[in-house]
């Protein structure tokens, strides 16, 4: 019973970073808007009309730049030739990051759901719940086609309100599963959930590891362009109120250790779990 009862329990573990089965960890993609270790306290919206930065709160309160124009708190900005060539190579930096960010979104949606729905299909035998977990894909993957797949960042849509949509489909799940376990036992079919537990740890090992190694390495190459968006901007002539202008900068989030193969060491550190 102790798999069993482990593989109910990885359901609310795998949007934590991790989920176990036996002595084996299973990752879902470690991939967040702090990859790189830098951030923006804007709301960013990338089109053909140009990069639109945004706040509630905080000065500046917008950021427009467009063809190597600048716009603050929507005033024309004089700037020099330089800046206005470092600007449109911003733009264009981020016209080109925004849809690989979309689609390494689309693809870690994927994996995780992937998992998902495996899980409460083998342990279920259930194609009708099964279904219905998928069903939550669509939803999610519509999310990120409305929002990045437009172009635009939001940081409350991508927030707390986005986590608990994710919460609330895997507390769903760990109903049912802790149901179909309660019913195997009292029915005397514990056996044959514990050969599914076994047969699933396999399929998730397989499942999992390897997109969700390329998710990763992707996000990781697409900080190539995010340091190259930094430098440009840290090379601005422009000054805002006598300082330099900040769209991009470091993460105040803790840095994981890493070690020397580069995985990251987490009994080295103490992480805050959303």
């Amino acid at each position: 019973m102790r798999q069993v009862l482990l593989a109910t329990a990885c359901l609310l573990a795998f949007f934590a970073g991790a989920a176990r089965a036996d002595d084996t960890d299973v990752q879902s993609p470690d991939i967040s808007s702090h990859q790189c270790d830098l951030s923006t306290p804007y709301n960013v919206q990338v089109d053909g009309g140009g990069v639109w930065l945004y706040r509630h709160e905080g000065a500046p309160k917008e950021i427009f730049f467009h063809d190597g124009t600048l716009s603050v708190d929507r005033q024309v900005q004089a700037i020099s030739d330089a800046d206005a060539r470092r600007l449109r190579t911003m733009e264009d930096e981020a016209r080109a990051l925004m849809p690989q960010v979309a689609d390494i979104a689309r693809g870690s949606v994927d994996v995780t759901f992937d998992a998902l729905t495996g899980v409460m299909r083998a342990m279920t035998g259930s194609e009708r719940k099964a279904r219905k977990v998928d069903r939550q894909r669509k939803q999610a993957l519509a999310h990120i086609d409305g929002s990045l797949g437009k172009g635009r960042w939001d940081q409350d849509v991508f927030g707390e309100d986005f986590e608990r949509n994710v919460e609330r489909v895997v507390e769903d799940m760990t109903g049912s599963l802790t149901r179909s376990v309660l019913w195997a036992v009292f029915t005397g079919r514990a056996d044959k959930l514990e050969a599914r537990a076994d047969k699933l740890d396999e399929q998730m090992d397989g499942l999992l590891e390897a997109r969700t190694a390329e998710l990763e390495q992707r996000a990781q190459a697409l900080c190539t362009h995010v340091v190259a968006l930094r430098g440009q901007q840290d090379a601005l002539e422009y000054r805002y109120r006598g300082k330099p202008l900040v769209m991009l900068e470091p993460d105040p989030s803790p840095t994981p250790a890493v070690a020397a193969n580069g995985d990251v060491d987490h009994d080295a550190i103490a992480v805050d779990q959303p």
